[in-house]
C-alpha cells in the first residue's frame, strides 16, 4: 500500500502564503512570516484619463501572518495559522478601487437594467449602496485573510475557521501567474465577484498521497433560522507527474435565502515544454441567486417616493447581477537564473444579455536579487467589449471600474517584493 501523507489546508495551497511541510519533523514551532510588496501602477482608462499611484500588492498582497505546529506524537499534529492583511503604502488593513464605489453602467443604469429612465434616483441610490461595499476587507478584519487550526492525522488533514475554497485553489495553480499581478485570471472577473475565494466558518479536509492532491470543504453561513443560507461547499483533486500535471476544483454557494447562488468550477492543467511551462485553465460561472440583494426593496420601501417601485427595482437589479460565463487563459512561464518570465492570455465569454465579453494579454517579469527579495515589473492590456467596464488593478487590490463601456485599458506596474 502507498504512503499515504497528510497535509493541512496551507500545504494543499501551497501557492498561497507559505508551506508548513518544513515542520514535519519532530518537536513544535512558532513561527513569524510575511510579504511586504509595494510599487508604482499606472493605468489607462480610468475616469479622467490616466492615473499614477503607489500601490500595496501589485504581485503579491501584503502580509503578516504566524504559523505553528505541535508534536503531538503518533503520527499527529496540531496546527494553526493568523495572517492579517496589510497596505504597505499606508499600514492599513483594506482598500478601495481606483473607480472607488462607482459601478459599471450597466448595473447602475436604469435603461440598461431594464428600467424607465424615470427611476434612476432611485436606482442611483441602490448603486450607490452596492457600490460603497465594493472593496478588500472594508470591514477592517485584522485576521482577513487566514485564520483557522486543526489537526493533521495518519489518514488526513482538518482545518477549521477561515481558509482558502477549494475552487480557488484549482484556479490559483493552474494560473500561468498564480494569481498574482493584472495579469492574473482573476482580474476579468472582480465586478461581480465570480470567485470565492477565502470563507470563513469552515471546515476543510485534505490529503495528499504521492502527487495526488485533494481538499474538501464545508462552511456554514450561521444564518439564525435558516441553516441553508450563505452556505458552501466545494471540493478540489489535481495530480502532478513528471513534467505534468492537471486537476480541478468547484464551489457552490448559497445566497442569503438559502438559494443556490455562486457557482464556479475548474479544469486546468500544465506541461513542461522546452525550457519552461505551458498552463491553462477553462472555467464556468453560474449565479442565478446573487447574494445581498433580496434587501433592496426593504430599503426602498421606506422612502415613499420610492415604495411603488421597491419590487420592480429589486428584481432588476437581482437580474443584472446574474452571472453566467466562461473563462479560459493559456500562458507560458519560464525561469532561467534570476530571470523568470510569464506571459499569458486571458478571456471572458458573457453568456448574459449584456454580453460583456472582456480579454486581456500581456507579459510579466521578475529579477531575483535573492531568494527572499524580487523586482517586478508587469505589462497588461485589456479590451472590454460591448457593456464591459472593467479595470485592471493587483493581487491585492481591485482596479473597478472603466471610464466608459467599451474603454480598453492598459496597466504598467513596477514593484519591489520581499519575503520574510
Amino acid at each position: 500500500m502507498k504512503k499515504m501523507r497528510a497535509l493541512s489546508a496551507a500545504v494543499l495551497g501551497c501557492f498561497s502564503s507559505f508551506c508548513m511541510a518544513q515542520s514535519a519533523a519532530g518537536g513544535s514551532s512558532v513561527t513569524m512570516y510575511g510579504i511586504v510588496d509595494i510599487g508604482i501602477n499606472h493605468v489607462t482608462g480610468a475616469s479622467g484619463g490616466s492615473m499614477t499611484s503607489f500601490t500595496s500588492g501589485n504581485m503579491q498582497g501584503s502580509r503578516l501572518g504566524f504559523k505553528g505546529n505541535e508534536d503531538l506524537g503518533g503520527g499527529y499534529r496540531a496546527v494553526f495559522t493568523l495572517e492579517s492583511r496589510l497596505e504597505a503604502d499606508t499600514g492599513a488593513l483594506s482598500n478601495r478601487p481606483i473607480s472607488q464605489g462607482r459601478l459599471p453602467d450597466r448595473l447602475s443604469n436604469a435603461g440598461s437594467l431594464g428600467l424607465p429612465a424615470a427611476l434612476q434616483p432611485a436606482v442611483s441610490a441602490v448603486a450607490t449602496q452596492i457600490g460603497n461595499s465594493v472593496g478588500v476587507n472594508l470591514g477592517n478584519n485584522f485576521f482577513d485573510r487566514q485564520i483557522f487550526t486543526g489537526l493533521i492525522t495518519p489518514f488526513g488533514a482538518f482545518t477549521f475557521g477561515r481558509q482558502y475554497t477549494p475552487g480557488y485553489l484549482a484556479n490559483a495553480n493552474f494560473d500561468a501567474m498564480k494569481t498574482e499581478s493584472s495579469l492574473s485570471l482573476g482580474q476579468l472577473v472582480a465586478i461581480p465577484a465570480s470567485f470565492d475565494i477565502r470563507v470563513s466558518n469552515s471546515l476543510q479536509y485534505g490529503l495528499q498521497l504521492d502527487g495526488f492532491t485533494a481538499t474538501a470543504m464545508y462552511a456554514a453561513g450561521e444564518v439564525a433560522g435558516r441553516s441553508s443560507a450563505g452556505r458552501l461547499w466545494g471540493a478540489m483533486a489535481m495530480y502532478k507527474g513528471n513534467g505534468y500535471s492537471f486537476g480541478g476544483g468547484y464551489n457552490n454557494r448559497n445566497n442569503e435565502l438559502g438559494e443556490k447562488s455562486l457557482t464556479t468550477a475548474v479544469l486546468g492543467a500544465t506541461v513542461d515544454v522546452g525550457p519552461g511551462t505551458l498552463s491553462g485553465q477553462f472555467s464556468t460561472i453560474k449565479d442565478d441567486h446573487p447574494t445581498n440583494l433580496s434587501g433592496i426593496a426593504a430599503v426602498l420601501s421606506a422612502n415613499p417616493a420610492t415604495a411603488p417601485v421597491a419590487s420592480l427595482v429589486q428584481n432588476a437589479f437581482i437580474q443584472g447581477f446574474r452571472q453566467d460565463a466562461r473563462l479560459f487563459q493559456i500562458g507560458y512561464r519560464i525561469t532561467s537564473g534570476v530571470h523568470t518570465v510569464v506571459v499569458a492570455y486571458n478571456n471572458m465569454n458573457d453568456k448574459r444579455p449584456f454580453n460583456a465579453d472582456r480579454s486581456s494579454y500581456g507579459v510579466a517579469y521578475t529579477y531575483a536579487l535573492s531568494k527572499r527579495t524580487d523586482l517586478n515589473a508587469v505589462l497588461t492590456h485589456l479590451n472590454n467589449k460591448n457593456t464591459s467596464q472593467e479595470m485592471l488593478g493587483g493581487n491585492g487590490f481591485l482596479g473597478g471600474v472603466a471610464a466608459s463601456p467599451g474603454k480598453n485599458v492598459n496597466s504598467l506596474a513596477l514593484s519591489i517584493r520581499h519575503r520574510f
